[in-house]
Parts: C-alpha cells; sequence; structure tokens
C-alpha cells in the first residue's frame, strides 16, 4: 500500500478505510482463542502487526491526533501496547504545528533510580492528558494507566482506542468518568474481515 496514496489532503474518510483493511487483514483473526483474561472468545485483535508498520503509524498517527482533546498537552498509555500510539500521534502533532508530548505508563515502578511509574517529558500537575490504547476489552489496562496519571496529578477524561471489543470495557471506563472514543468497533473490523476472506 503506498503512504501517498492515503496521506491526501481531506483524506480522512479514505484514511479511515485504508486503515480498518490493514486491521482486517494483520491484526483480526477467527476461530477459537483463549483471551488475557482466561475467557473463549471466536474474535482474536493484536494490533501490533498494524501499529508497529510504517504505512499504520502513518494512519494512525492521524486519525488518533483528531480523537484527542484540543486542550490536552501530552498522550499517554500504557507499556507496551500504547508505546507505538502515543509516539506516532505525537510526530503528526509535531508536523501539524501542535506542542503535544507523549508519555509511557510503566505496569510497575521502575526498580531503580527515581523508582518513576512514567516516562516522557513530564508536562505540570493539573495539565489535560488524553490516553492511547491498541485495543479495549475490560477497559483495565487502560484504567491502570489512567490510575497512576490521575494519582501523578492530571486531569483525565478520555480514552481512544483504535479497537473496542464490545465486551464491558466502555461501561468500565464509563463508571470511571471516563469517556470512550473508538476508531472501530471489533464488530466492523470483524464484518470487514469476512468480506476479505476467499468465497468457498
Amino acid at each position: 500500500m503506498s503512504l501517498s496514496a492515503i496521506s491526501l489532503p481531506g483524506a480522512d474518510g479514505a484514511m479511515g478505510e485504508s486503515l480498518l483493511q490493514l486491521l482486517a487483514a494483520q491484526a483480526y483473526r477467527h476461530g477459537q482463542f483463549t483471551l488475557a483474561s482466561g475467557r473463549s472468545s471466536h474474535h482474536y485483535v493484536n494490533c501490533k502487526p498494524v501499529s508497529l508498520s510504517g504505512v499504520g503509524l502513518a494512519l494512525l498517527g492521524r486519525l488518533m491526533l483528531d480523537q484527542v482533546e484540543a486542550e490536552a498537552v501530552a498522550v499517554a498509555g500504557l507499556t507496551l501496547g500504547a508505546d507505538p500510539l502515543v509516539s506516532a500521534v505525537a510526530m503528526r502533532a509535531a508536523l501539524d504545528g501542535r506542542q503535544l508530548d507523549a508519555l509511557i505508563v510503566r505496569k510497575q515502578a521502575k526498580g531503580h533510580g527515581t523508582g518513576a511509574w512514567l516516562e516522557g517529558p513530564l508536562p505540570p500537575a493539573g495539565s489535560r492528558i488524553t490516553v492511547l490504547e491498541d485495543v479495549v476489552t475490560s477497559g483495565g489496562s487502560s484504567l491502570q494507566a489512567v490510575e497512576q496519571l490521575r494519582q501523578a496529578g492530571y486531569l483525565v477524561e478520555r480514552v481512544v482506542t483504535i479497537v473496542d471489543r464490545q465486551e464491558g470495557g466502555l461501561e468500565a471506563l464509563q463508571a470511571a468518568q471516563l469517556e470512550l472514543r473508538s476508531l472501530y468497533l471489533l464488530e466492523e473490523v470483524a464484518a470487514m474481515a469476512a468480506g476479505q476472506r476467499p468465497k468457498n
């Protein structure tokens, strides 16, 4: 896929379709899977083959930035899934002339030095930060990131994810006074994947 073909001005609809096609082809599998939660599912979504590809990063940077709050001074997310996302969005913002830094939230405090939970250029306490996520299932990873950011004194009210698996994450985030914005629902990715599979 040529990047020049999907980065034309005003091509957000085309970019969204291109990203959906990439996710359906490279991130989604249909079958019988055991999830990290221990539950069984017919759907498996791993966005890393897309979020760690050049074209995928270019698309995600643009489309996720569009969902970041205008007042946010940084984007943040839990390592490892959010690492490429916060980097892509911060870079896309810089190319657009917007100051927006990237923060990575550790899963546990750094075991040496400062013992920090957060990596990156830390904004002043009270700053607004938007949390980024690759896939929301139960919402646990997002809530872990939000908790650390809030404990550090930041204002967090929105989570932006690539895919909402539609398995209770939305409700869990709403219960924590968080707005969830999803680029796609699992049903949209699954439908695109079904359309891409050869017919027997």
